[in-house]
């Protein structure tokens, strides 16, 4: 699987429905919750498990784990050495590559430092301060609606950013919402985007059982890779680091995962999850299959095509189980009618108290209204807003070229921000001509179909050409692949952008009707839904207090839980699985054919040795590459996956099965010991 962050949610899927247990005050004692660094349960995990753990060895932990774009990770030398998923640097791996090395099939061993090679685009953050500022934000929208409302906490927020960060490149300032909006919270960060690629095994070993064994368990996957952060050209010295377990828990012990969980939707009302059935989630999964079939479709047309479509493929291939399981979480009558009932709670004890009815209203019902208003703009807002341009890369450097030039001639960005988004956008990015083709041609063909031929931004859109060939002119034509030329026309005036180049004159012909439904929905939903979830999560700071964690938000996030198994209609599955079993499992035939690094080591691997286990931990999509930890805050592995269960974590935690998938650090150790033959990795892991 991957956890990678994908701008959306895990939660349910297939094996029929899984009856959640949600309490209806959020303090728990089980494993439930992703909590913040400044407000973890110390004591209550110290009493639960008998640990000793400590502000000391939280903040060891915070200031070891890191934030990779979509993923987490952590330190674990004193040399910059990073440990995370083979998934999550995927597409470094295939970036490095070319028809003639293919690393993503082979694998990528440098013999020495000097030949591990940076990935483009990647950063590593650490997280420094946390510092709230809930007040400030509060206070800038306050008496305000609409698209007042939004941008002056927008202002207030890039004003926060501004002044504790001042333009340093080393630092990540970011404004956090919490609680739908009840909380909000400055996250510093200190950053390195000099990001080096150390060790990726065979994409067949890290990914054995494909996606069929995707989101299940018992797992035979070597999940894992190394990247090193660089500064001045030099590795960082990273004294705060996890030291090496190599290992193997015992089933019981405590675990605790560090990492940067994406989103979930756990404190939503019931009329916005109702709309997220009934509209967001049909229309993304009926989508996603389309283009799913699209992009094999190309990768079946050459042995090139097929390379550079493996990750895109692989990507999209995990999103659509997590829409499908949204959608079965959501279809599943019991699960909402638990939700309905803590909703119905929470409403009565606000009712109950007439100083806490004044202030808080009835957001509920506003909510309501507002998904009434989304589900008249949700098809328009996505199509030309949302999802424009679908997974193009080309369309997405053109708008951004494009808005930025259109706010640069109305005087609303600075000579400082030019010159930052000049070095963004002239950034060395690989672009498939094939796969470009595919997206464009897909969105266009989706937006006529949606909005109807009739439609005037559809007979905008495509003039008197057909989907396929509009996309084929632009793609052929464009000249936005060229890192230079984008640098050239990010200077240039709109209309001297639409001179230069078609798919710049295409994108700014459409924008202003893109740019209005944008408002539309900024106006009409997003604005006004902030306003009402602020009062729901005051109703819940009120009736429960503040012993409650927030929904996920990609930020840093600490889970307990321990190693164990569960039972599922009288099937026991164990805690582990163990590298024998790997070659027990294996048929000769995609997607279950070794590695060949792991065939031809078959005679001298430990097959004693724990590859995979599970842990009653909490995790969501981001979490990828998260360490998993023991109570002395040693590393014995990385999380890489949930098991099936696990994808209702979007809307509720079911302890009795939802599970955290690991790749345990005694089978990294002995991969690399026997495997990959790699006796520098592990010398500076500390390993004999």
């Amino acid at each position: 699987m991957s956890l990678r962050r994908l701008g959306l949610t895990a939660s349910f899927a297939a094996m029929g429905g899984v009856a959640f247990v949600l309490a209806a005050a959020p303090a728990m004692a089980r494993e439930e919750g992703m909590w913040t660094f400044n407000n973890f349960p110390i004591a209550l995990v110290n009493q639960k498990y008998g640990t000793n753990i400590d502000q000391a060895w939280l903040d060891n932990l915070r200031s070891a784990s890191v934030r990779l774009n979509g993923c987490s990770a952590s330190f674990v030398s004193g040399e910059g050495l990073i440990l995370t998923n083979h998934h999550c640097v995927l597409s470094c791996v295939q970036e490095l590559s070319t028809a003639e090395n293919d690393y993503v099939q082979n694998g990528w061993m440098p013999a020495t430092r000097e030949e591990e090679k940076t990935c483009l685009g990647q950063t590593a953050e650490v997280l420094t301060d946390i510092i709230d500022v809930t007040d400030r934000v509060l206070a800038a929208g306050q008496g305000l609606t609409g698209a007042e409302f939004t941008q002056a906490r927008n202002a207030e927020t890039a004003k926060i950013q501004q002044e504790n960060c001042n333009g340093d490149p080393k630092l990540t300032c970011q404004v956090i919402s919490f609680y739908r909006g009840g909380q909000y919270a400055l996250y510093k960060f200190r950053k390195y985007d000099d990001v080096r690629l150390v060790f990726a095994p065979e994409l067949q070993a890290a990914f054995f059982g494909g996606d069929p064994d995707n989101f299940n368990f018992p797992r035979y996957a070597l999940d894992a890779a190394f990247l090193r952060a660089y500064e001045d050209g030099k590795p960082v010295e990273t004294p705060n680091h996890l030291v090496w377990n190599s290992s193997a828990p015992a089933e019981g012990d405590v675990t605790f995962v560090v990492g940067n969980p994406g989103s979930t939707s756990r404190l939503l009302t019931m009329s916005q999850l109702e709309w997220t059935r009934d509209q967001q989630l049909p229309i993304t999964l009926i989508q996603g299959s389309e283009l799913r079939g699209r992009m094999l479709a190309y990768a079946a047309t050459s042995a090139e095509a097929k390379r550079v479509a493996t990750d895109p493929i692989f990507g999209l291939e995990n999103s659509f189980k997590v829409w499908y399981g949204q959608n079965q979480a959501l279809l599943d009558p019991a699960f909402m009618a638990k939700k309905r009932e803590e909703e119905a709670a929470l409403r009565a004890a606000v009712d109950a108290d007439p100083a806490l009815k004044q202030r808080i209203g009835d957001p509920w019902s506003e909510l309501a209204q507002i998904q009434s208003v989304a589900r008249e703009l949700y098809l328009p807002y996505r199509q030309l807003e949302q999802g424009a341009g679908s997974r193009s890369t080309l369309y997405s450097i053109g708008r951004a070229i494009v808005r930025t030039g259109k706010a640069r001639e109305a005087g609303r960005v600075s000579d400082a921000q030019m010159a930052q988004f000049g070095q963004r956008v002239s950034a060395d990015l690989p672009i498939d001509a094939g796969l470009e083709e595919v997206y464009l041609g897909f969105w266009l063909s989706k937006t006529r179909e949606y909005l109807t031929v009739d439609n005037p931004q559809v007979k905008a859109l495509l003039g008197n050409e057909s989907p396929e060939a509009l996309a084929d002119r632009l793609v052929s034509t464009t000249r936005l692949a060229d890192p230079a030329f984008r640098a050239q026309v990010a200077t240039m005036t709109p209309a001297e952008m639409a001179a230069a180049d078609p798919l710049l004159a295409f994108i700014l012909a459409n924008d202003d009707a893109a740019a209005a439904i944008g408002a539309r929905w900024n106006n009409e939903v997003t604005a006004p839904t902030a306003q009402a979830a602020e009062r729901v999560a005051q109703a819940r700071f009120a009736v429960y207090g503040t012993n409650q964690y927030p929904d996920a938000t990609f930020s840093l996030r600490i889970s307990y839980g321990q190693v164990q198994g569960w039972t599922y209609r009288g099937v026991e599955v164990p805690a582990f699985t163990y590298i024998g079993g790997l070659y027990e499992r294996a048929t000769g035939s995609e997607p279950f054919n070794l590695a060949p690094s792991f065939a031809a080591a078959e005679d001298r691997v430990n097959k004693q040795a724990v590859y995979n286990f599970v842990s009653t931990n909490d995790i969501i999509g981001g979490n990828s590459g998260s360490p998993v930890v023991n109570a002395k805050g040693e590393v014995i592995g990385a999380a890489f996956d949930g098991n099936i269960h696990s994808l209702g974590g979007s809307y509720g935690y079911d302890a009795a099965l939802n599970r955290t998938v690991t790749v345990s650090t005694a089978a990294i150790t002995e991969a690399l010991r026997t495997v990959y033959r790699q006796p520098h990795l592990l010398a500076e892991l500390g390993v004999e």
